[in-house]
This record gives structure tokens, C-alpha cells and sequence, in this order.
């Protein structure tokens, strides 16, 4: 498996070839397996985080060669993703208090020496529990880091080193290529048992010693006999968001954010213009990882170099956090009749553009598939996934090879 992380579709169309013989019993058997080189995962988190390659594109790929049943592990796992997408929009204020956590905890890491010296310790690698450390430097060095071992970390973060488990989150924003507001947030709270409440997640060493086949095995260094994390309920959930009706005139705008960089499905005809949005650097409060911002650029890049013919003009990318400064004149300059963007999810980008969404200067295009998933995500995951054959069938993909 290739570490490094080309930000192009044709990449992404490439890690998902090379994985398509591994996405039936090979993934159901050896997912949970932190191996170096990630040899029995796709790695093609980052590619959809960023709608290089589409969510329909890979399941389309899958069961074009399986039968539903038979990667129904893999098929899940793409599922999460959009699950905690959607679960997200319907409550957007577990977003905002995320946020308000983080600031409030590096208040006190501002403040208190002890918590200070660990979380340094944590960023850095240098805790003395050996697994811990390596995935750390891992995430730091590469950007990503195995899913199962995304729990033991987070998991050692909030119950050994006894850390705000917003700062945990907070570590893997910044540094994570695949970084997404929603799984993100989200997974941390259920390791913390905040997200099914009273169920947290323990990570044990022989659960690690056994899917790093030996590599690591802390020992007696993890705190194992710990209860969950109490927190307020989450807020009321809202209705499922609704698409914007596609705007009129002979002159439209485009909004490009590095949320979905797959225009070319929701475009009817060209763009006059585009101006790009990246909301990478909002994602903390503190320095987001070169690596993550180098990452949004090239694929913006490529997007831009992708769809060159139907963007017209194109401006930026600019910080999603400027798009004040920019939109009127972009918009004046081009004499556009109406913008149009596909849907933001909760996220940065999509704060700093709710402003000009809200007072009806953009139109976000929702894409069928968040559509008919999303309105699922009222309750736990079991109960979303036993809509997936229906959600499948609903956006024009077959059950079965």
C-alpha cells in the first residue's frame, strides 16, 4: 500500500482497482488489522472525505463485482461515513458545542501545567506508552491513521492521560487528510461513551497485541477500569435539510468548497465563473497541519484542472473565513444572475457561509445521495443500516453483482 496520498481522482481511481479483490472476505476478515502499509484497508478515506471519488462511485465499483451481502462489511464502513454526515445535520448544535469545548480546554491548558505537560507530551509522541506514541507520529507524518487504531487512541487520550477529548479531536483535524467535522467529532464522543450514552469504548492491550500482531502490547499502562464521560444530552434533532431549487439564468455562479469537489454531477450546464473556498485552516483554533493544507490545495488543483471546460473563470481558493471580502465583487465582476454551490455540510466551510446561505445569495445543491440517506440518521446506526438496500436502490445503484 502506497503512503503517500496524491490528491488526484486518478489516485483515487487507482487505490480503489487495487482494492476491489480485497473488498469481500479479505476486509471482513482482516479489517481490524494495524499492519504497517494498511495492506487490508482501502485508504481511500481522504479521496471521498473530499468527493475526489464519490460515495456512489466506490459502492457502484463494489457491487458491480459483490453481491451486497457479500462485502457487507465494506459497504457499512462507507456507510459510517455518511451516517455520522447525517446524524450531524440533524444536530448541528453538538458542532458548536464541540467547538466551544475545544476553546474552553485550551483555556485550560493555558492554564494548568499538569494538563499542559500531557497534552504536549500526547501531540508530540512522547508518553511513554509505545503504541500510543507511534500512531501519534504516524498521524503527524502521514496523515492518516488506521481506524481501529483511531479508537485505541482516542480511547488512551481520554481515560489513561485523562485529556479533554476535544483536544483529541482537535489533534486529529489538524492533522488528519481525511478530517471530517462530522465522523470526527462524532467517533470521539462515542469513545468517550457521550454519543450512546454510558457506552464507551476501553482500550485493552491484548485487543492491541493482537491486531498489531505483536508490535505493541502496553501492558498494564492503560487504565481499564474507568467509567464513561457524563455530558449534556444532545440537542432536539431538526429536519433533514432540503436542496435549493437550481438557480434560473444564463448566468450562474459556482461556490467550490474542499467538502465536494464533484461538480460535474450537479452542473447543468457550465458555470459562468467559480470561486474556490477552502475551509481548511478553520478547522481549530490552533495551526492545521501543513500536510492537511497542502492536501485541500492539490485538490482543488485538480479539480479545477478536471473540470476546466464547465467552471469558466476561476477564482481562489480563498480561506472560507474571507468569503465576505470576495463574494460581492466576484459576483458583481462576473454580473452573475445567481450562485450555486453543492451542499456544505456542518463543518467550517459551511459556518462561514451560512451568512450569504441564510439570506439567500447562495443555493445549496444538495447531492441525491446525502438526500436520501440523511433523514435515516435519527437514531443509532443499526437502524440506518438496515436502510441501506433502500438508500441503494433509491440513488439507482443494484443490490447485487
Amino acid at each position: 500500500m502506497r503512503q503517500d496520498h496524491p490528491a488526484t481522482r486518478t489516485e483515487a481511481l487507482q487505490r480503489l482497482t487495487d482494492f476491489l479483490p480485497h473488498a469481500g472476505r479479505d476486509y471482513a476478515s482482516k479489517r481490524n488489522y494495524d499492519l504497517p502499509g494498511h495492506p487490508h484497508v482501502s485508504v481511500l478515506s481522504p479521496y471521498i472525505r473530499h468527493r475526489l471519488i464519490t460515495e456512489e462511485e466506490v459502492l457502484a465499483a463494489v457491487l458491480g463485482r459483490y453481491s451486497l451481502s457479500g462485502a457487507e462489511k465494506f459497504i457499512q464502513e462507507v456507510f459510517w461515513r455518511t451516517y455520522w454526515k447525517g446524524w450531524l445535520e440533524l444536530r448541528p448544535g453538538v458542532w458548536s458545542a464541540y467547538r466551544r469545548g475545544v476553546h474552553g480546554a485550551l483555556d485550560r491548558v493555558a492554564t494548568e501545567g499538569g494538563m499542559r505537560k500531557t497534552w504536549e507530551a500526547a501531540c508530540n509522541g512522547d508518553t511513554g506508552i509505545a503504541a500510543f506514541d507511534h500512531w501519534a507520529r504516524e498521524l503527524v507524518d502521514t496523515g492518516y491513521m488506521h481506524n481501529h487504531a483511531r479508537m485505541w487512541f482516542a480511547s488512551i487520550w481520554i481515560f489513561t492521560l485523562e485529556l479533554p477529548w476535544e483536544l483529541g479531536a482537535d489533534f486529529f483535524l489538524r492533522h488528519l487528510l481525511d478530517g471530517d467535522p462530522a465522523s470526527n467529532t462524532l467517533s470521539w464522543r462515542w469513545v468517550a461513551g457521550l454519543q450512546t450514552r454510558g457506552k464507551h469504548y476501553i482500550a485493552r492491550s491484548s485487543n492491541i497485541a493482537k491486531y498489531t500482531e505483536g508490535r505493541f502490547n502496553p501492558g498494564y499502562q492503560l487504565n481499564t477500569q474507568v467509567d464513561p464521560l457524563d455530558g449534556p444530552a444532545p440537542p432536539e434533532r431538526r429536519s433533514a435539510p432540503m436542496s435549493a431549487p437550481m438557480p434560473q439564468g444564463s448566468r450562474i455562479g459556482l461556490i467550490l468548497t474542499e467538502d465536494d469537489l464533484a461538480p460535474g454531477d450537479l452542473l447543468k450546464t457550465p458555470a459562468t465563473a467559480t470561486l474556490c473556498v477552502s475551509g481548511a485552516t478553520g478547522r481549530s483554533p490552533l495551526a492545521v497541519s501543513p500536510r492537511v493544507l497542502d492536501f485541500t490545495a492539490a485538490a482543488i488543483a485538480a479539480t479545477k484542472a478536471r473540470h476546466s471546460d464547465r467552471l469558466g473563470p476561476v477564482t481562489g481558493p480563498i480561506p472560507a473565513n474571507e468569503i465576505d471580502a470576495y463574494f460581492q465583487s466576484w459576483r458583481a465582476d462576473h454580473n452573475l444572475d445567481a450562485v450555486m454551490m453543492p451542499y456544505a455540510p456542518v463543518g467550517p466551510a459551511r459556518d462561514a457561509l451560512w451568512p450569504l446561505i441564510k439570506a439567500g445569495k447562495i443555493a445549496p445543491i444538495l447531492r441525491s445521495y446525502d438526500e436520501a440517506s440523511w433523514p435515516h440518521a435519527k437514531a443509532g446506526f443499526f437502524k440506518f443500516k438496515a436502510q441501506i438496500p433502500d438508500i441503494l436502490s433509491e440513488i439507482g445503484i443494484p443490490k447485487a453483482a
